[in-house]
């Protein structure tokens, strides 16, 4: 008896210290340890004139930046995230502006000037004046003692305090000069060659040459040298003075203007933005005013705090770098929600903004309201039943004080809710301005025409709110807000009916609509996986036998089963002999279908009528999952984890980490470059062989084609709330338990 209570207890220590891939094999869900990660954002400064043409950039060992620029020295006043600066005259030595300066560097972490006379600093004392005797002088250099290297793009001297010690020429136009410390060397970048003069023999050497050469820097202690040129860059290896490999050309942009190492990492500055080579080769490319004031970058170097300061022809972008957890995001967009898009309730866009103003924007009515909304507040339940406060609380409360009044604010028949809502003598002033119409209450006008879209968003937070909101009082008023609904649509035939007294245009769940598509239209199917979900949810709070009974009817003599089990590689174009409205409807791939399908699974699997039809449901929400997995969606990659242990956490992670801060939609373009893998048309507007991350690709819903890599002709018009975006695969993730709150909280 004892040796068999031995090995029980011995076997349950197996279990508790198992390591974590035999969990994963048992079952157990896949979970992210939130610990801080590296989060950029930029600060942008704007020059106040166009004819202003802005050179280098340099920040000294106490931050300070200056910007070499044709009207002297400059530098970035104000300016905070989303709340550009501007670029102001640098007063700070008023005798520098006798000075005709042209260049600026670092030397030992201080700024050092070149002008027609001397190499000169206001470091040390202003002792270091170091005269070279070269009036056409553009580019020098330094080394550890007070040694430069000076060129007017042809001569170059070797100077120390003021004498000179050594003097040559290079039949090249010499067009950069870097100093190495790991070989004790100047290198000497041509428009064609690349040299080195040696401090010790006092020798000028050529090593390599080439062709239309723009910049270059040293790297991994001087042992490598990249070459920056109109068509790619070249790599070259200093020790076996031979260049590495063909010149990469699989950019995201060839024609480069300039070349740096900063903190280990290589950064390109090209005529269409910045770039930097990671690790794995590839690049994170910064291009669009998410960055940078403009994309012709003439300069990139090291700012203060690690930052990276990029030189446009309209200004500086300096590129943020801070350490923050996932939750510690969070909040901060739980702040970007409250303060910016909160309309009456709704969780809404800040539209109208002038060039990324925030200050000039205002709330923006849309057709989705109640959709967006409804995404927001369930968010907000999962905080909620995962952290207890008060605040999240508080904002479900809001939230559904918003539904809650779609649905007394029209004269509709009960259980008809409004598109949207809105105070009287704006309807001119409104998107859509046709859908609008009178409140019974003067002061208020509602936005008529409901689609399946809100139905299935009100049905999917409302059900999250009745089973996770311990509140008894906001419990009874979702479930009261199910049961009007879903009455609303069994009374009408499984329509929605409008003002009119006919069902709107995508308000139509009955067989005769529904049944009518063609087995590969997309519409047959989503229709069918949603009115399950809806009609099951109602069931499961009301108890209402008519649900139930309506559910089973349309899953069983409709074939409503068969419609939402059917395969999703089965949908594709309409056939030929199909009717004009199905082929309008199978254009393409519709991800405003992927929406209403994922918030739709909430209802569909967790509140399933019987096991035998959850197992089914499972089966669906998973090969929906297993064809959108090349889009790498956190929220339905995070929706499916309510059903399997299966499915692509890292991938999440990175959507939820990469997603910009800054959420303003910018002018995108990457159509350009060679570092991705364009494809050909197809079905699904897939446009490239791997999606891009989410802070390189324009802001977009969940609606959105995460393929869509341009935008253009609304920049910096629109602030998208990141409450629909980004909070809501968030928080799920954290109650589902694939995502832990941070390590220093438990």
């Amino acid at each position: 008896m004892l040796e068999t209570r031995t090995l029980i207890i011995l076997f349950f220590c197996f279990l508790v210290i198992q390591p974590k891939g035999l969990l994963a094999q048992n079952n157990q869900p896949p979970v992210y340890q939130d610990v801080p990660f590296q989060q950029e954002y930029s600060v942008k400064y704007y020059i106040t004139s166009a004819s202003t043409q802005l050179k280098k950039v340099a920040s000294d060992r106490n931050g300070n930046i200056q910007i070499l620029s044709s009207e002297g020295l400059l530098k970035p006043s104000g300016g905070a995230f989303l709340y550009p600066g501007m670029i102001e005259p640098d007063k700070s030595y008023r005798a520098m502006d006798n000075k005709k300066l042209a260049n600026i560097s670092l030397y030992e972490n201080q700024l050092i000037y070149l002008d027609q006379v001397a190499v000169f600093s206001n470091s040390w004392a202003g002792s270091i004046f170091s005269k070279h005797e070269l009036p056409n002088a553009k580019l020098f250099a330094g080394s550890p003692d007070f040694t430069f290297l000076v060129s007017d793009g042809n001569t170059i001297k070797c100077i120390k305090d003021s004498k000179t010690l050594w003097t040559g020429k290079l039949t090249d136009e010499i067009i950069d000069i870097r100093y190495s410390a790991d070989n004790n060397l100047f290198w000497i970048l041509g428009t064609k060659s690349l040299s080195t003069f040696s401090l010790a023999a006092q020798q000028l050497t050529k090593v390599f040459e080439g062709t239309n050469f723009t910049s270059f820097d040293l790297t991994d202690k001087g042992t490598k040298t990249f070459i920056g040129t109109k068509n790619g860059y070249i790599e070259f290896n200093n020790s076996s003075k031979k260049q590495n490999g063909e010149i990469h050309r699989k950019l995201p942009c060839t024609d480069i203007t300039c070349v740096d190492d900063i903190n280990g990492k290589v950064w390109f500055g090209s005529t269409l933005g910045a770039f930097m080579l990671r690790e794995d080769g590839k690049y994170n490319y910064y291009n669009g005013e998410r960055w940078l004031p403009g994309d012709q970058v003439s300069h990139i170097s090291e700012g203060p705090d690690h930052s990276v300061l990029v030189l446009t022809h309209r200004g500086l972008g300096q590129i943020c770098f801070k350490n923050q957890t996932l939750e510690e995001k969070a909040m901060y967009y739980e702040q970007q929600v409250r303060q910016r898009h909160i309309r009456n309730g709704f969780n809404a866009s800040w539209d109208g903004l002038k060039n990324g103003n925030l200050s000039t924007g205002y709330l923006s009515d849309s057709d989705n309201d109640g959709l967006w909304t409804s995404m927001y507040l369930g968010g907000e339940v999962f905080r909620y039943a995962v952290t207890k406060s008060d605040d999240a609380l508080q904002n479900c409360r809001e939230s559904l004080d918003a539904l809650e009044r779609l649905y007394t604010i029209n004269s509709n028949e009960v259980g008809f809710p409004a598109r949207s809502f809105e105070r009287s003598g704006m309807i001119e002033k409104l998107s859509d301005s046709n859908r609008w119409r009178h409140a019974k209450d003067p002061e208020w006008d509602w936005k008529a025409t409901t689609s399946s879209d809100e139905a299935i968003g009100h049905i999917f937070a409302l059900g999250a709110m009745a089973e996770l909101v311990d509140v008894p009082e906001m419990k009874t008023r979702a479930i009261h807000l199910i049961d009007i609904l879903m009455q609303h649509i069994v009374d009408h035939n499984m329509y929605l009916v409008d003002f009119d007294g006919k069902p709107t245009t995508w308000g139509r769940w009955n067989p005769e609509y529904v049944n009518a598509r063609p087995i590969n239209v997309g519409d047959r199917k989503i229709c069918s996986s949603n009115i399950t979900a809806m009609l099951q949810t109602a069931y499961h709070f009301t108890h209402k036998e008519i649900y139930k009974t309506k559910a089973l009817e349309l899953l069983t003599r409709y074939g409503y089963l068969e419609n939402l089990m059917r395969p999703m590689k089965s949908i594709g174009h309409a056939p030929e002999d199909a009717d004009q409205l199905s082929k309008e409807l199978s254009d393409g791939w519709n991800h405003s279908d992927d929406e209403m399908y994922f918030i739709g699974y909430w209802g569909l699997y967790r509140y399933a009528l019987n096991d035998e039809l959850k197992a089914k449901f499972k089966d669906a929400i998973i090969d929906h999952w297993e064809i959108e997995r090349p889009e790498k969606e956190a929220a339905w990659n995070i929706f499916t984890a309510m059903v399997t242990t299966k499915f692509d956490l890292d991938e999440s992670v990175c959507f939820l980490k990469e997603h910009p801060l800054d959420l303003i939609e910018w002018d995108i373009r990457n159509s350009q470059r060679k570092d991705i893998q364009l494809i050909a048309p197809n079905f699904r507007n897939q446009t490239t062989e791997e999606v891009l991350p989410p802070d390189e690709r324009p802001i977009q819903r969940h609606n959105g084609n995460m393929f869509n890599i341009d935008r253009t002709g609304a920049n910096g018009t629109s602030e998208s709330s990141a409450g629909d975006i980004w909070l809501l695969p968030y928080w799920m993730g954290r109650y589902l338990g694939v995502i832990n709150e941070p390590a220093d909280k438990k």
